[in-house]
């Protein structure tokens, strides 16, 4: 009779002895739970639906069905971030999804006040739980948030959809069929939310406030355009080892009178 490891390696999972372990752990004890959960595993759904949580950074995270897995190369956007929050600050992270990137970037900075929102109300259930202590919001971008905002914040964490439409159809199926595609779909382009958060961005962001954003490789160049439209000034920031960039846009003091 084969094992949890055997089905799980027979389906192509690359780390099926993990896998089966933390399957074991969500099943608590309960064999014919366990047997369904393997099933879905070995069937394509992701590991994270099933167990209830996603890893970030080195943190569990509450996670539903539907709702944006955090990346592992999105912890550059975090690590960048934590360089410009210092206690006191403001951060907002739009698009937040289980609300860990708000959470690890403002990882021990006491004082912060951590704003965060998102359209999908499956996501902001999970932020709610993951970030007992800030504020989360329900809504389209800036739509949802307090008026208090304006000109305060510090750093703008927008972890925005950017794969291109066109995209969609090539991202493994794990993401491509159970997460929800508006946290995937970023329009022709892959920009097309994020013009909309620049767009806004300014008349949020403190006077040395700074934008981040995760991007393509071939993005980079439309992506600066986008930011140095709305009057920021952009920078690339690279991991290598992840092929991934981050692109901070920061306020320039000639956008106030």
């Amino acid at each position: 009779m084969p094992t949890v490891i055997d089905r799980l390696r027979a389906a192509g999972c690359v780390f099926a002895e993990d896998e089966a372990a933390l399957l074991t752990e969500a099943a608590a004890g309960d064999g014919q739970r366990l047997a369904t959960l393997v099933e879905r595993r070995v069937q394509g759904y992701p590991i994270e639906y099933l167990v209830g949580w996603a890893l970030f950074a080195g943190e569990r995270f509450a996670i539903e069905d539907g709702v944006f897995i955090p990346r592992h190369r999105t912890e550059l956007l975090a690590v960048t971030a934590r360089t410009f929050i210092h206690s006191g600050h403001t951060v907002l992270d739009l698009c937040c999804g289980t609300g860990a990137l708000g959470a690890v970037a403002t990882r021990g900075r006491e004082g912060t006040r951590l704003v965060a929102a998102d359209v999908d109300p499956a996501a902001v259930a999970c932020a709610r739980r993951n970030l007992p202590h800030a504020e989360v919001y329900e809504g389209d971008l800036f739509d949802p948030l307090p008026e208090d905002l304006r000109g305060r914040v510090d750093v703008l964490l927008a972890n925005v959809p950017y794969v291109p439409t066109a995209q969609i159809a090539f991202l493994p199926e794990e993401f491509r069929v159970h997460e929800r595609r508006a946290a995937l779909d970023g329009g022709d382009d892959g920009l097309r939310v994020l013009r909309r958060v620049a767009a806004e961005a300014p008349r949020w962001l403190a006077r040395d406030g700074r934008l981040l954003t995760e991007a393509g490789d071939a993005q980079l160049d439309a992506v600066h355009a986008v930011l140095a439209g709305s009057g920021l000034t952009p920078t690339t920031v690279t991991d290598p080892e992840t092929e991934t960039s981050v692109v901070v846009g920061s306020m320039s003091r000639t956008i106030y009178p």
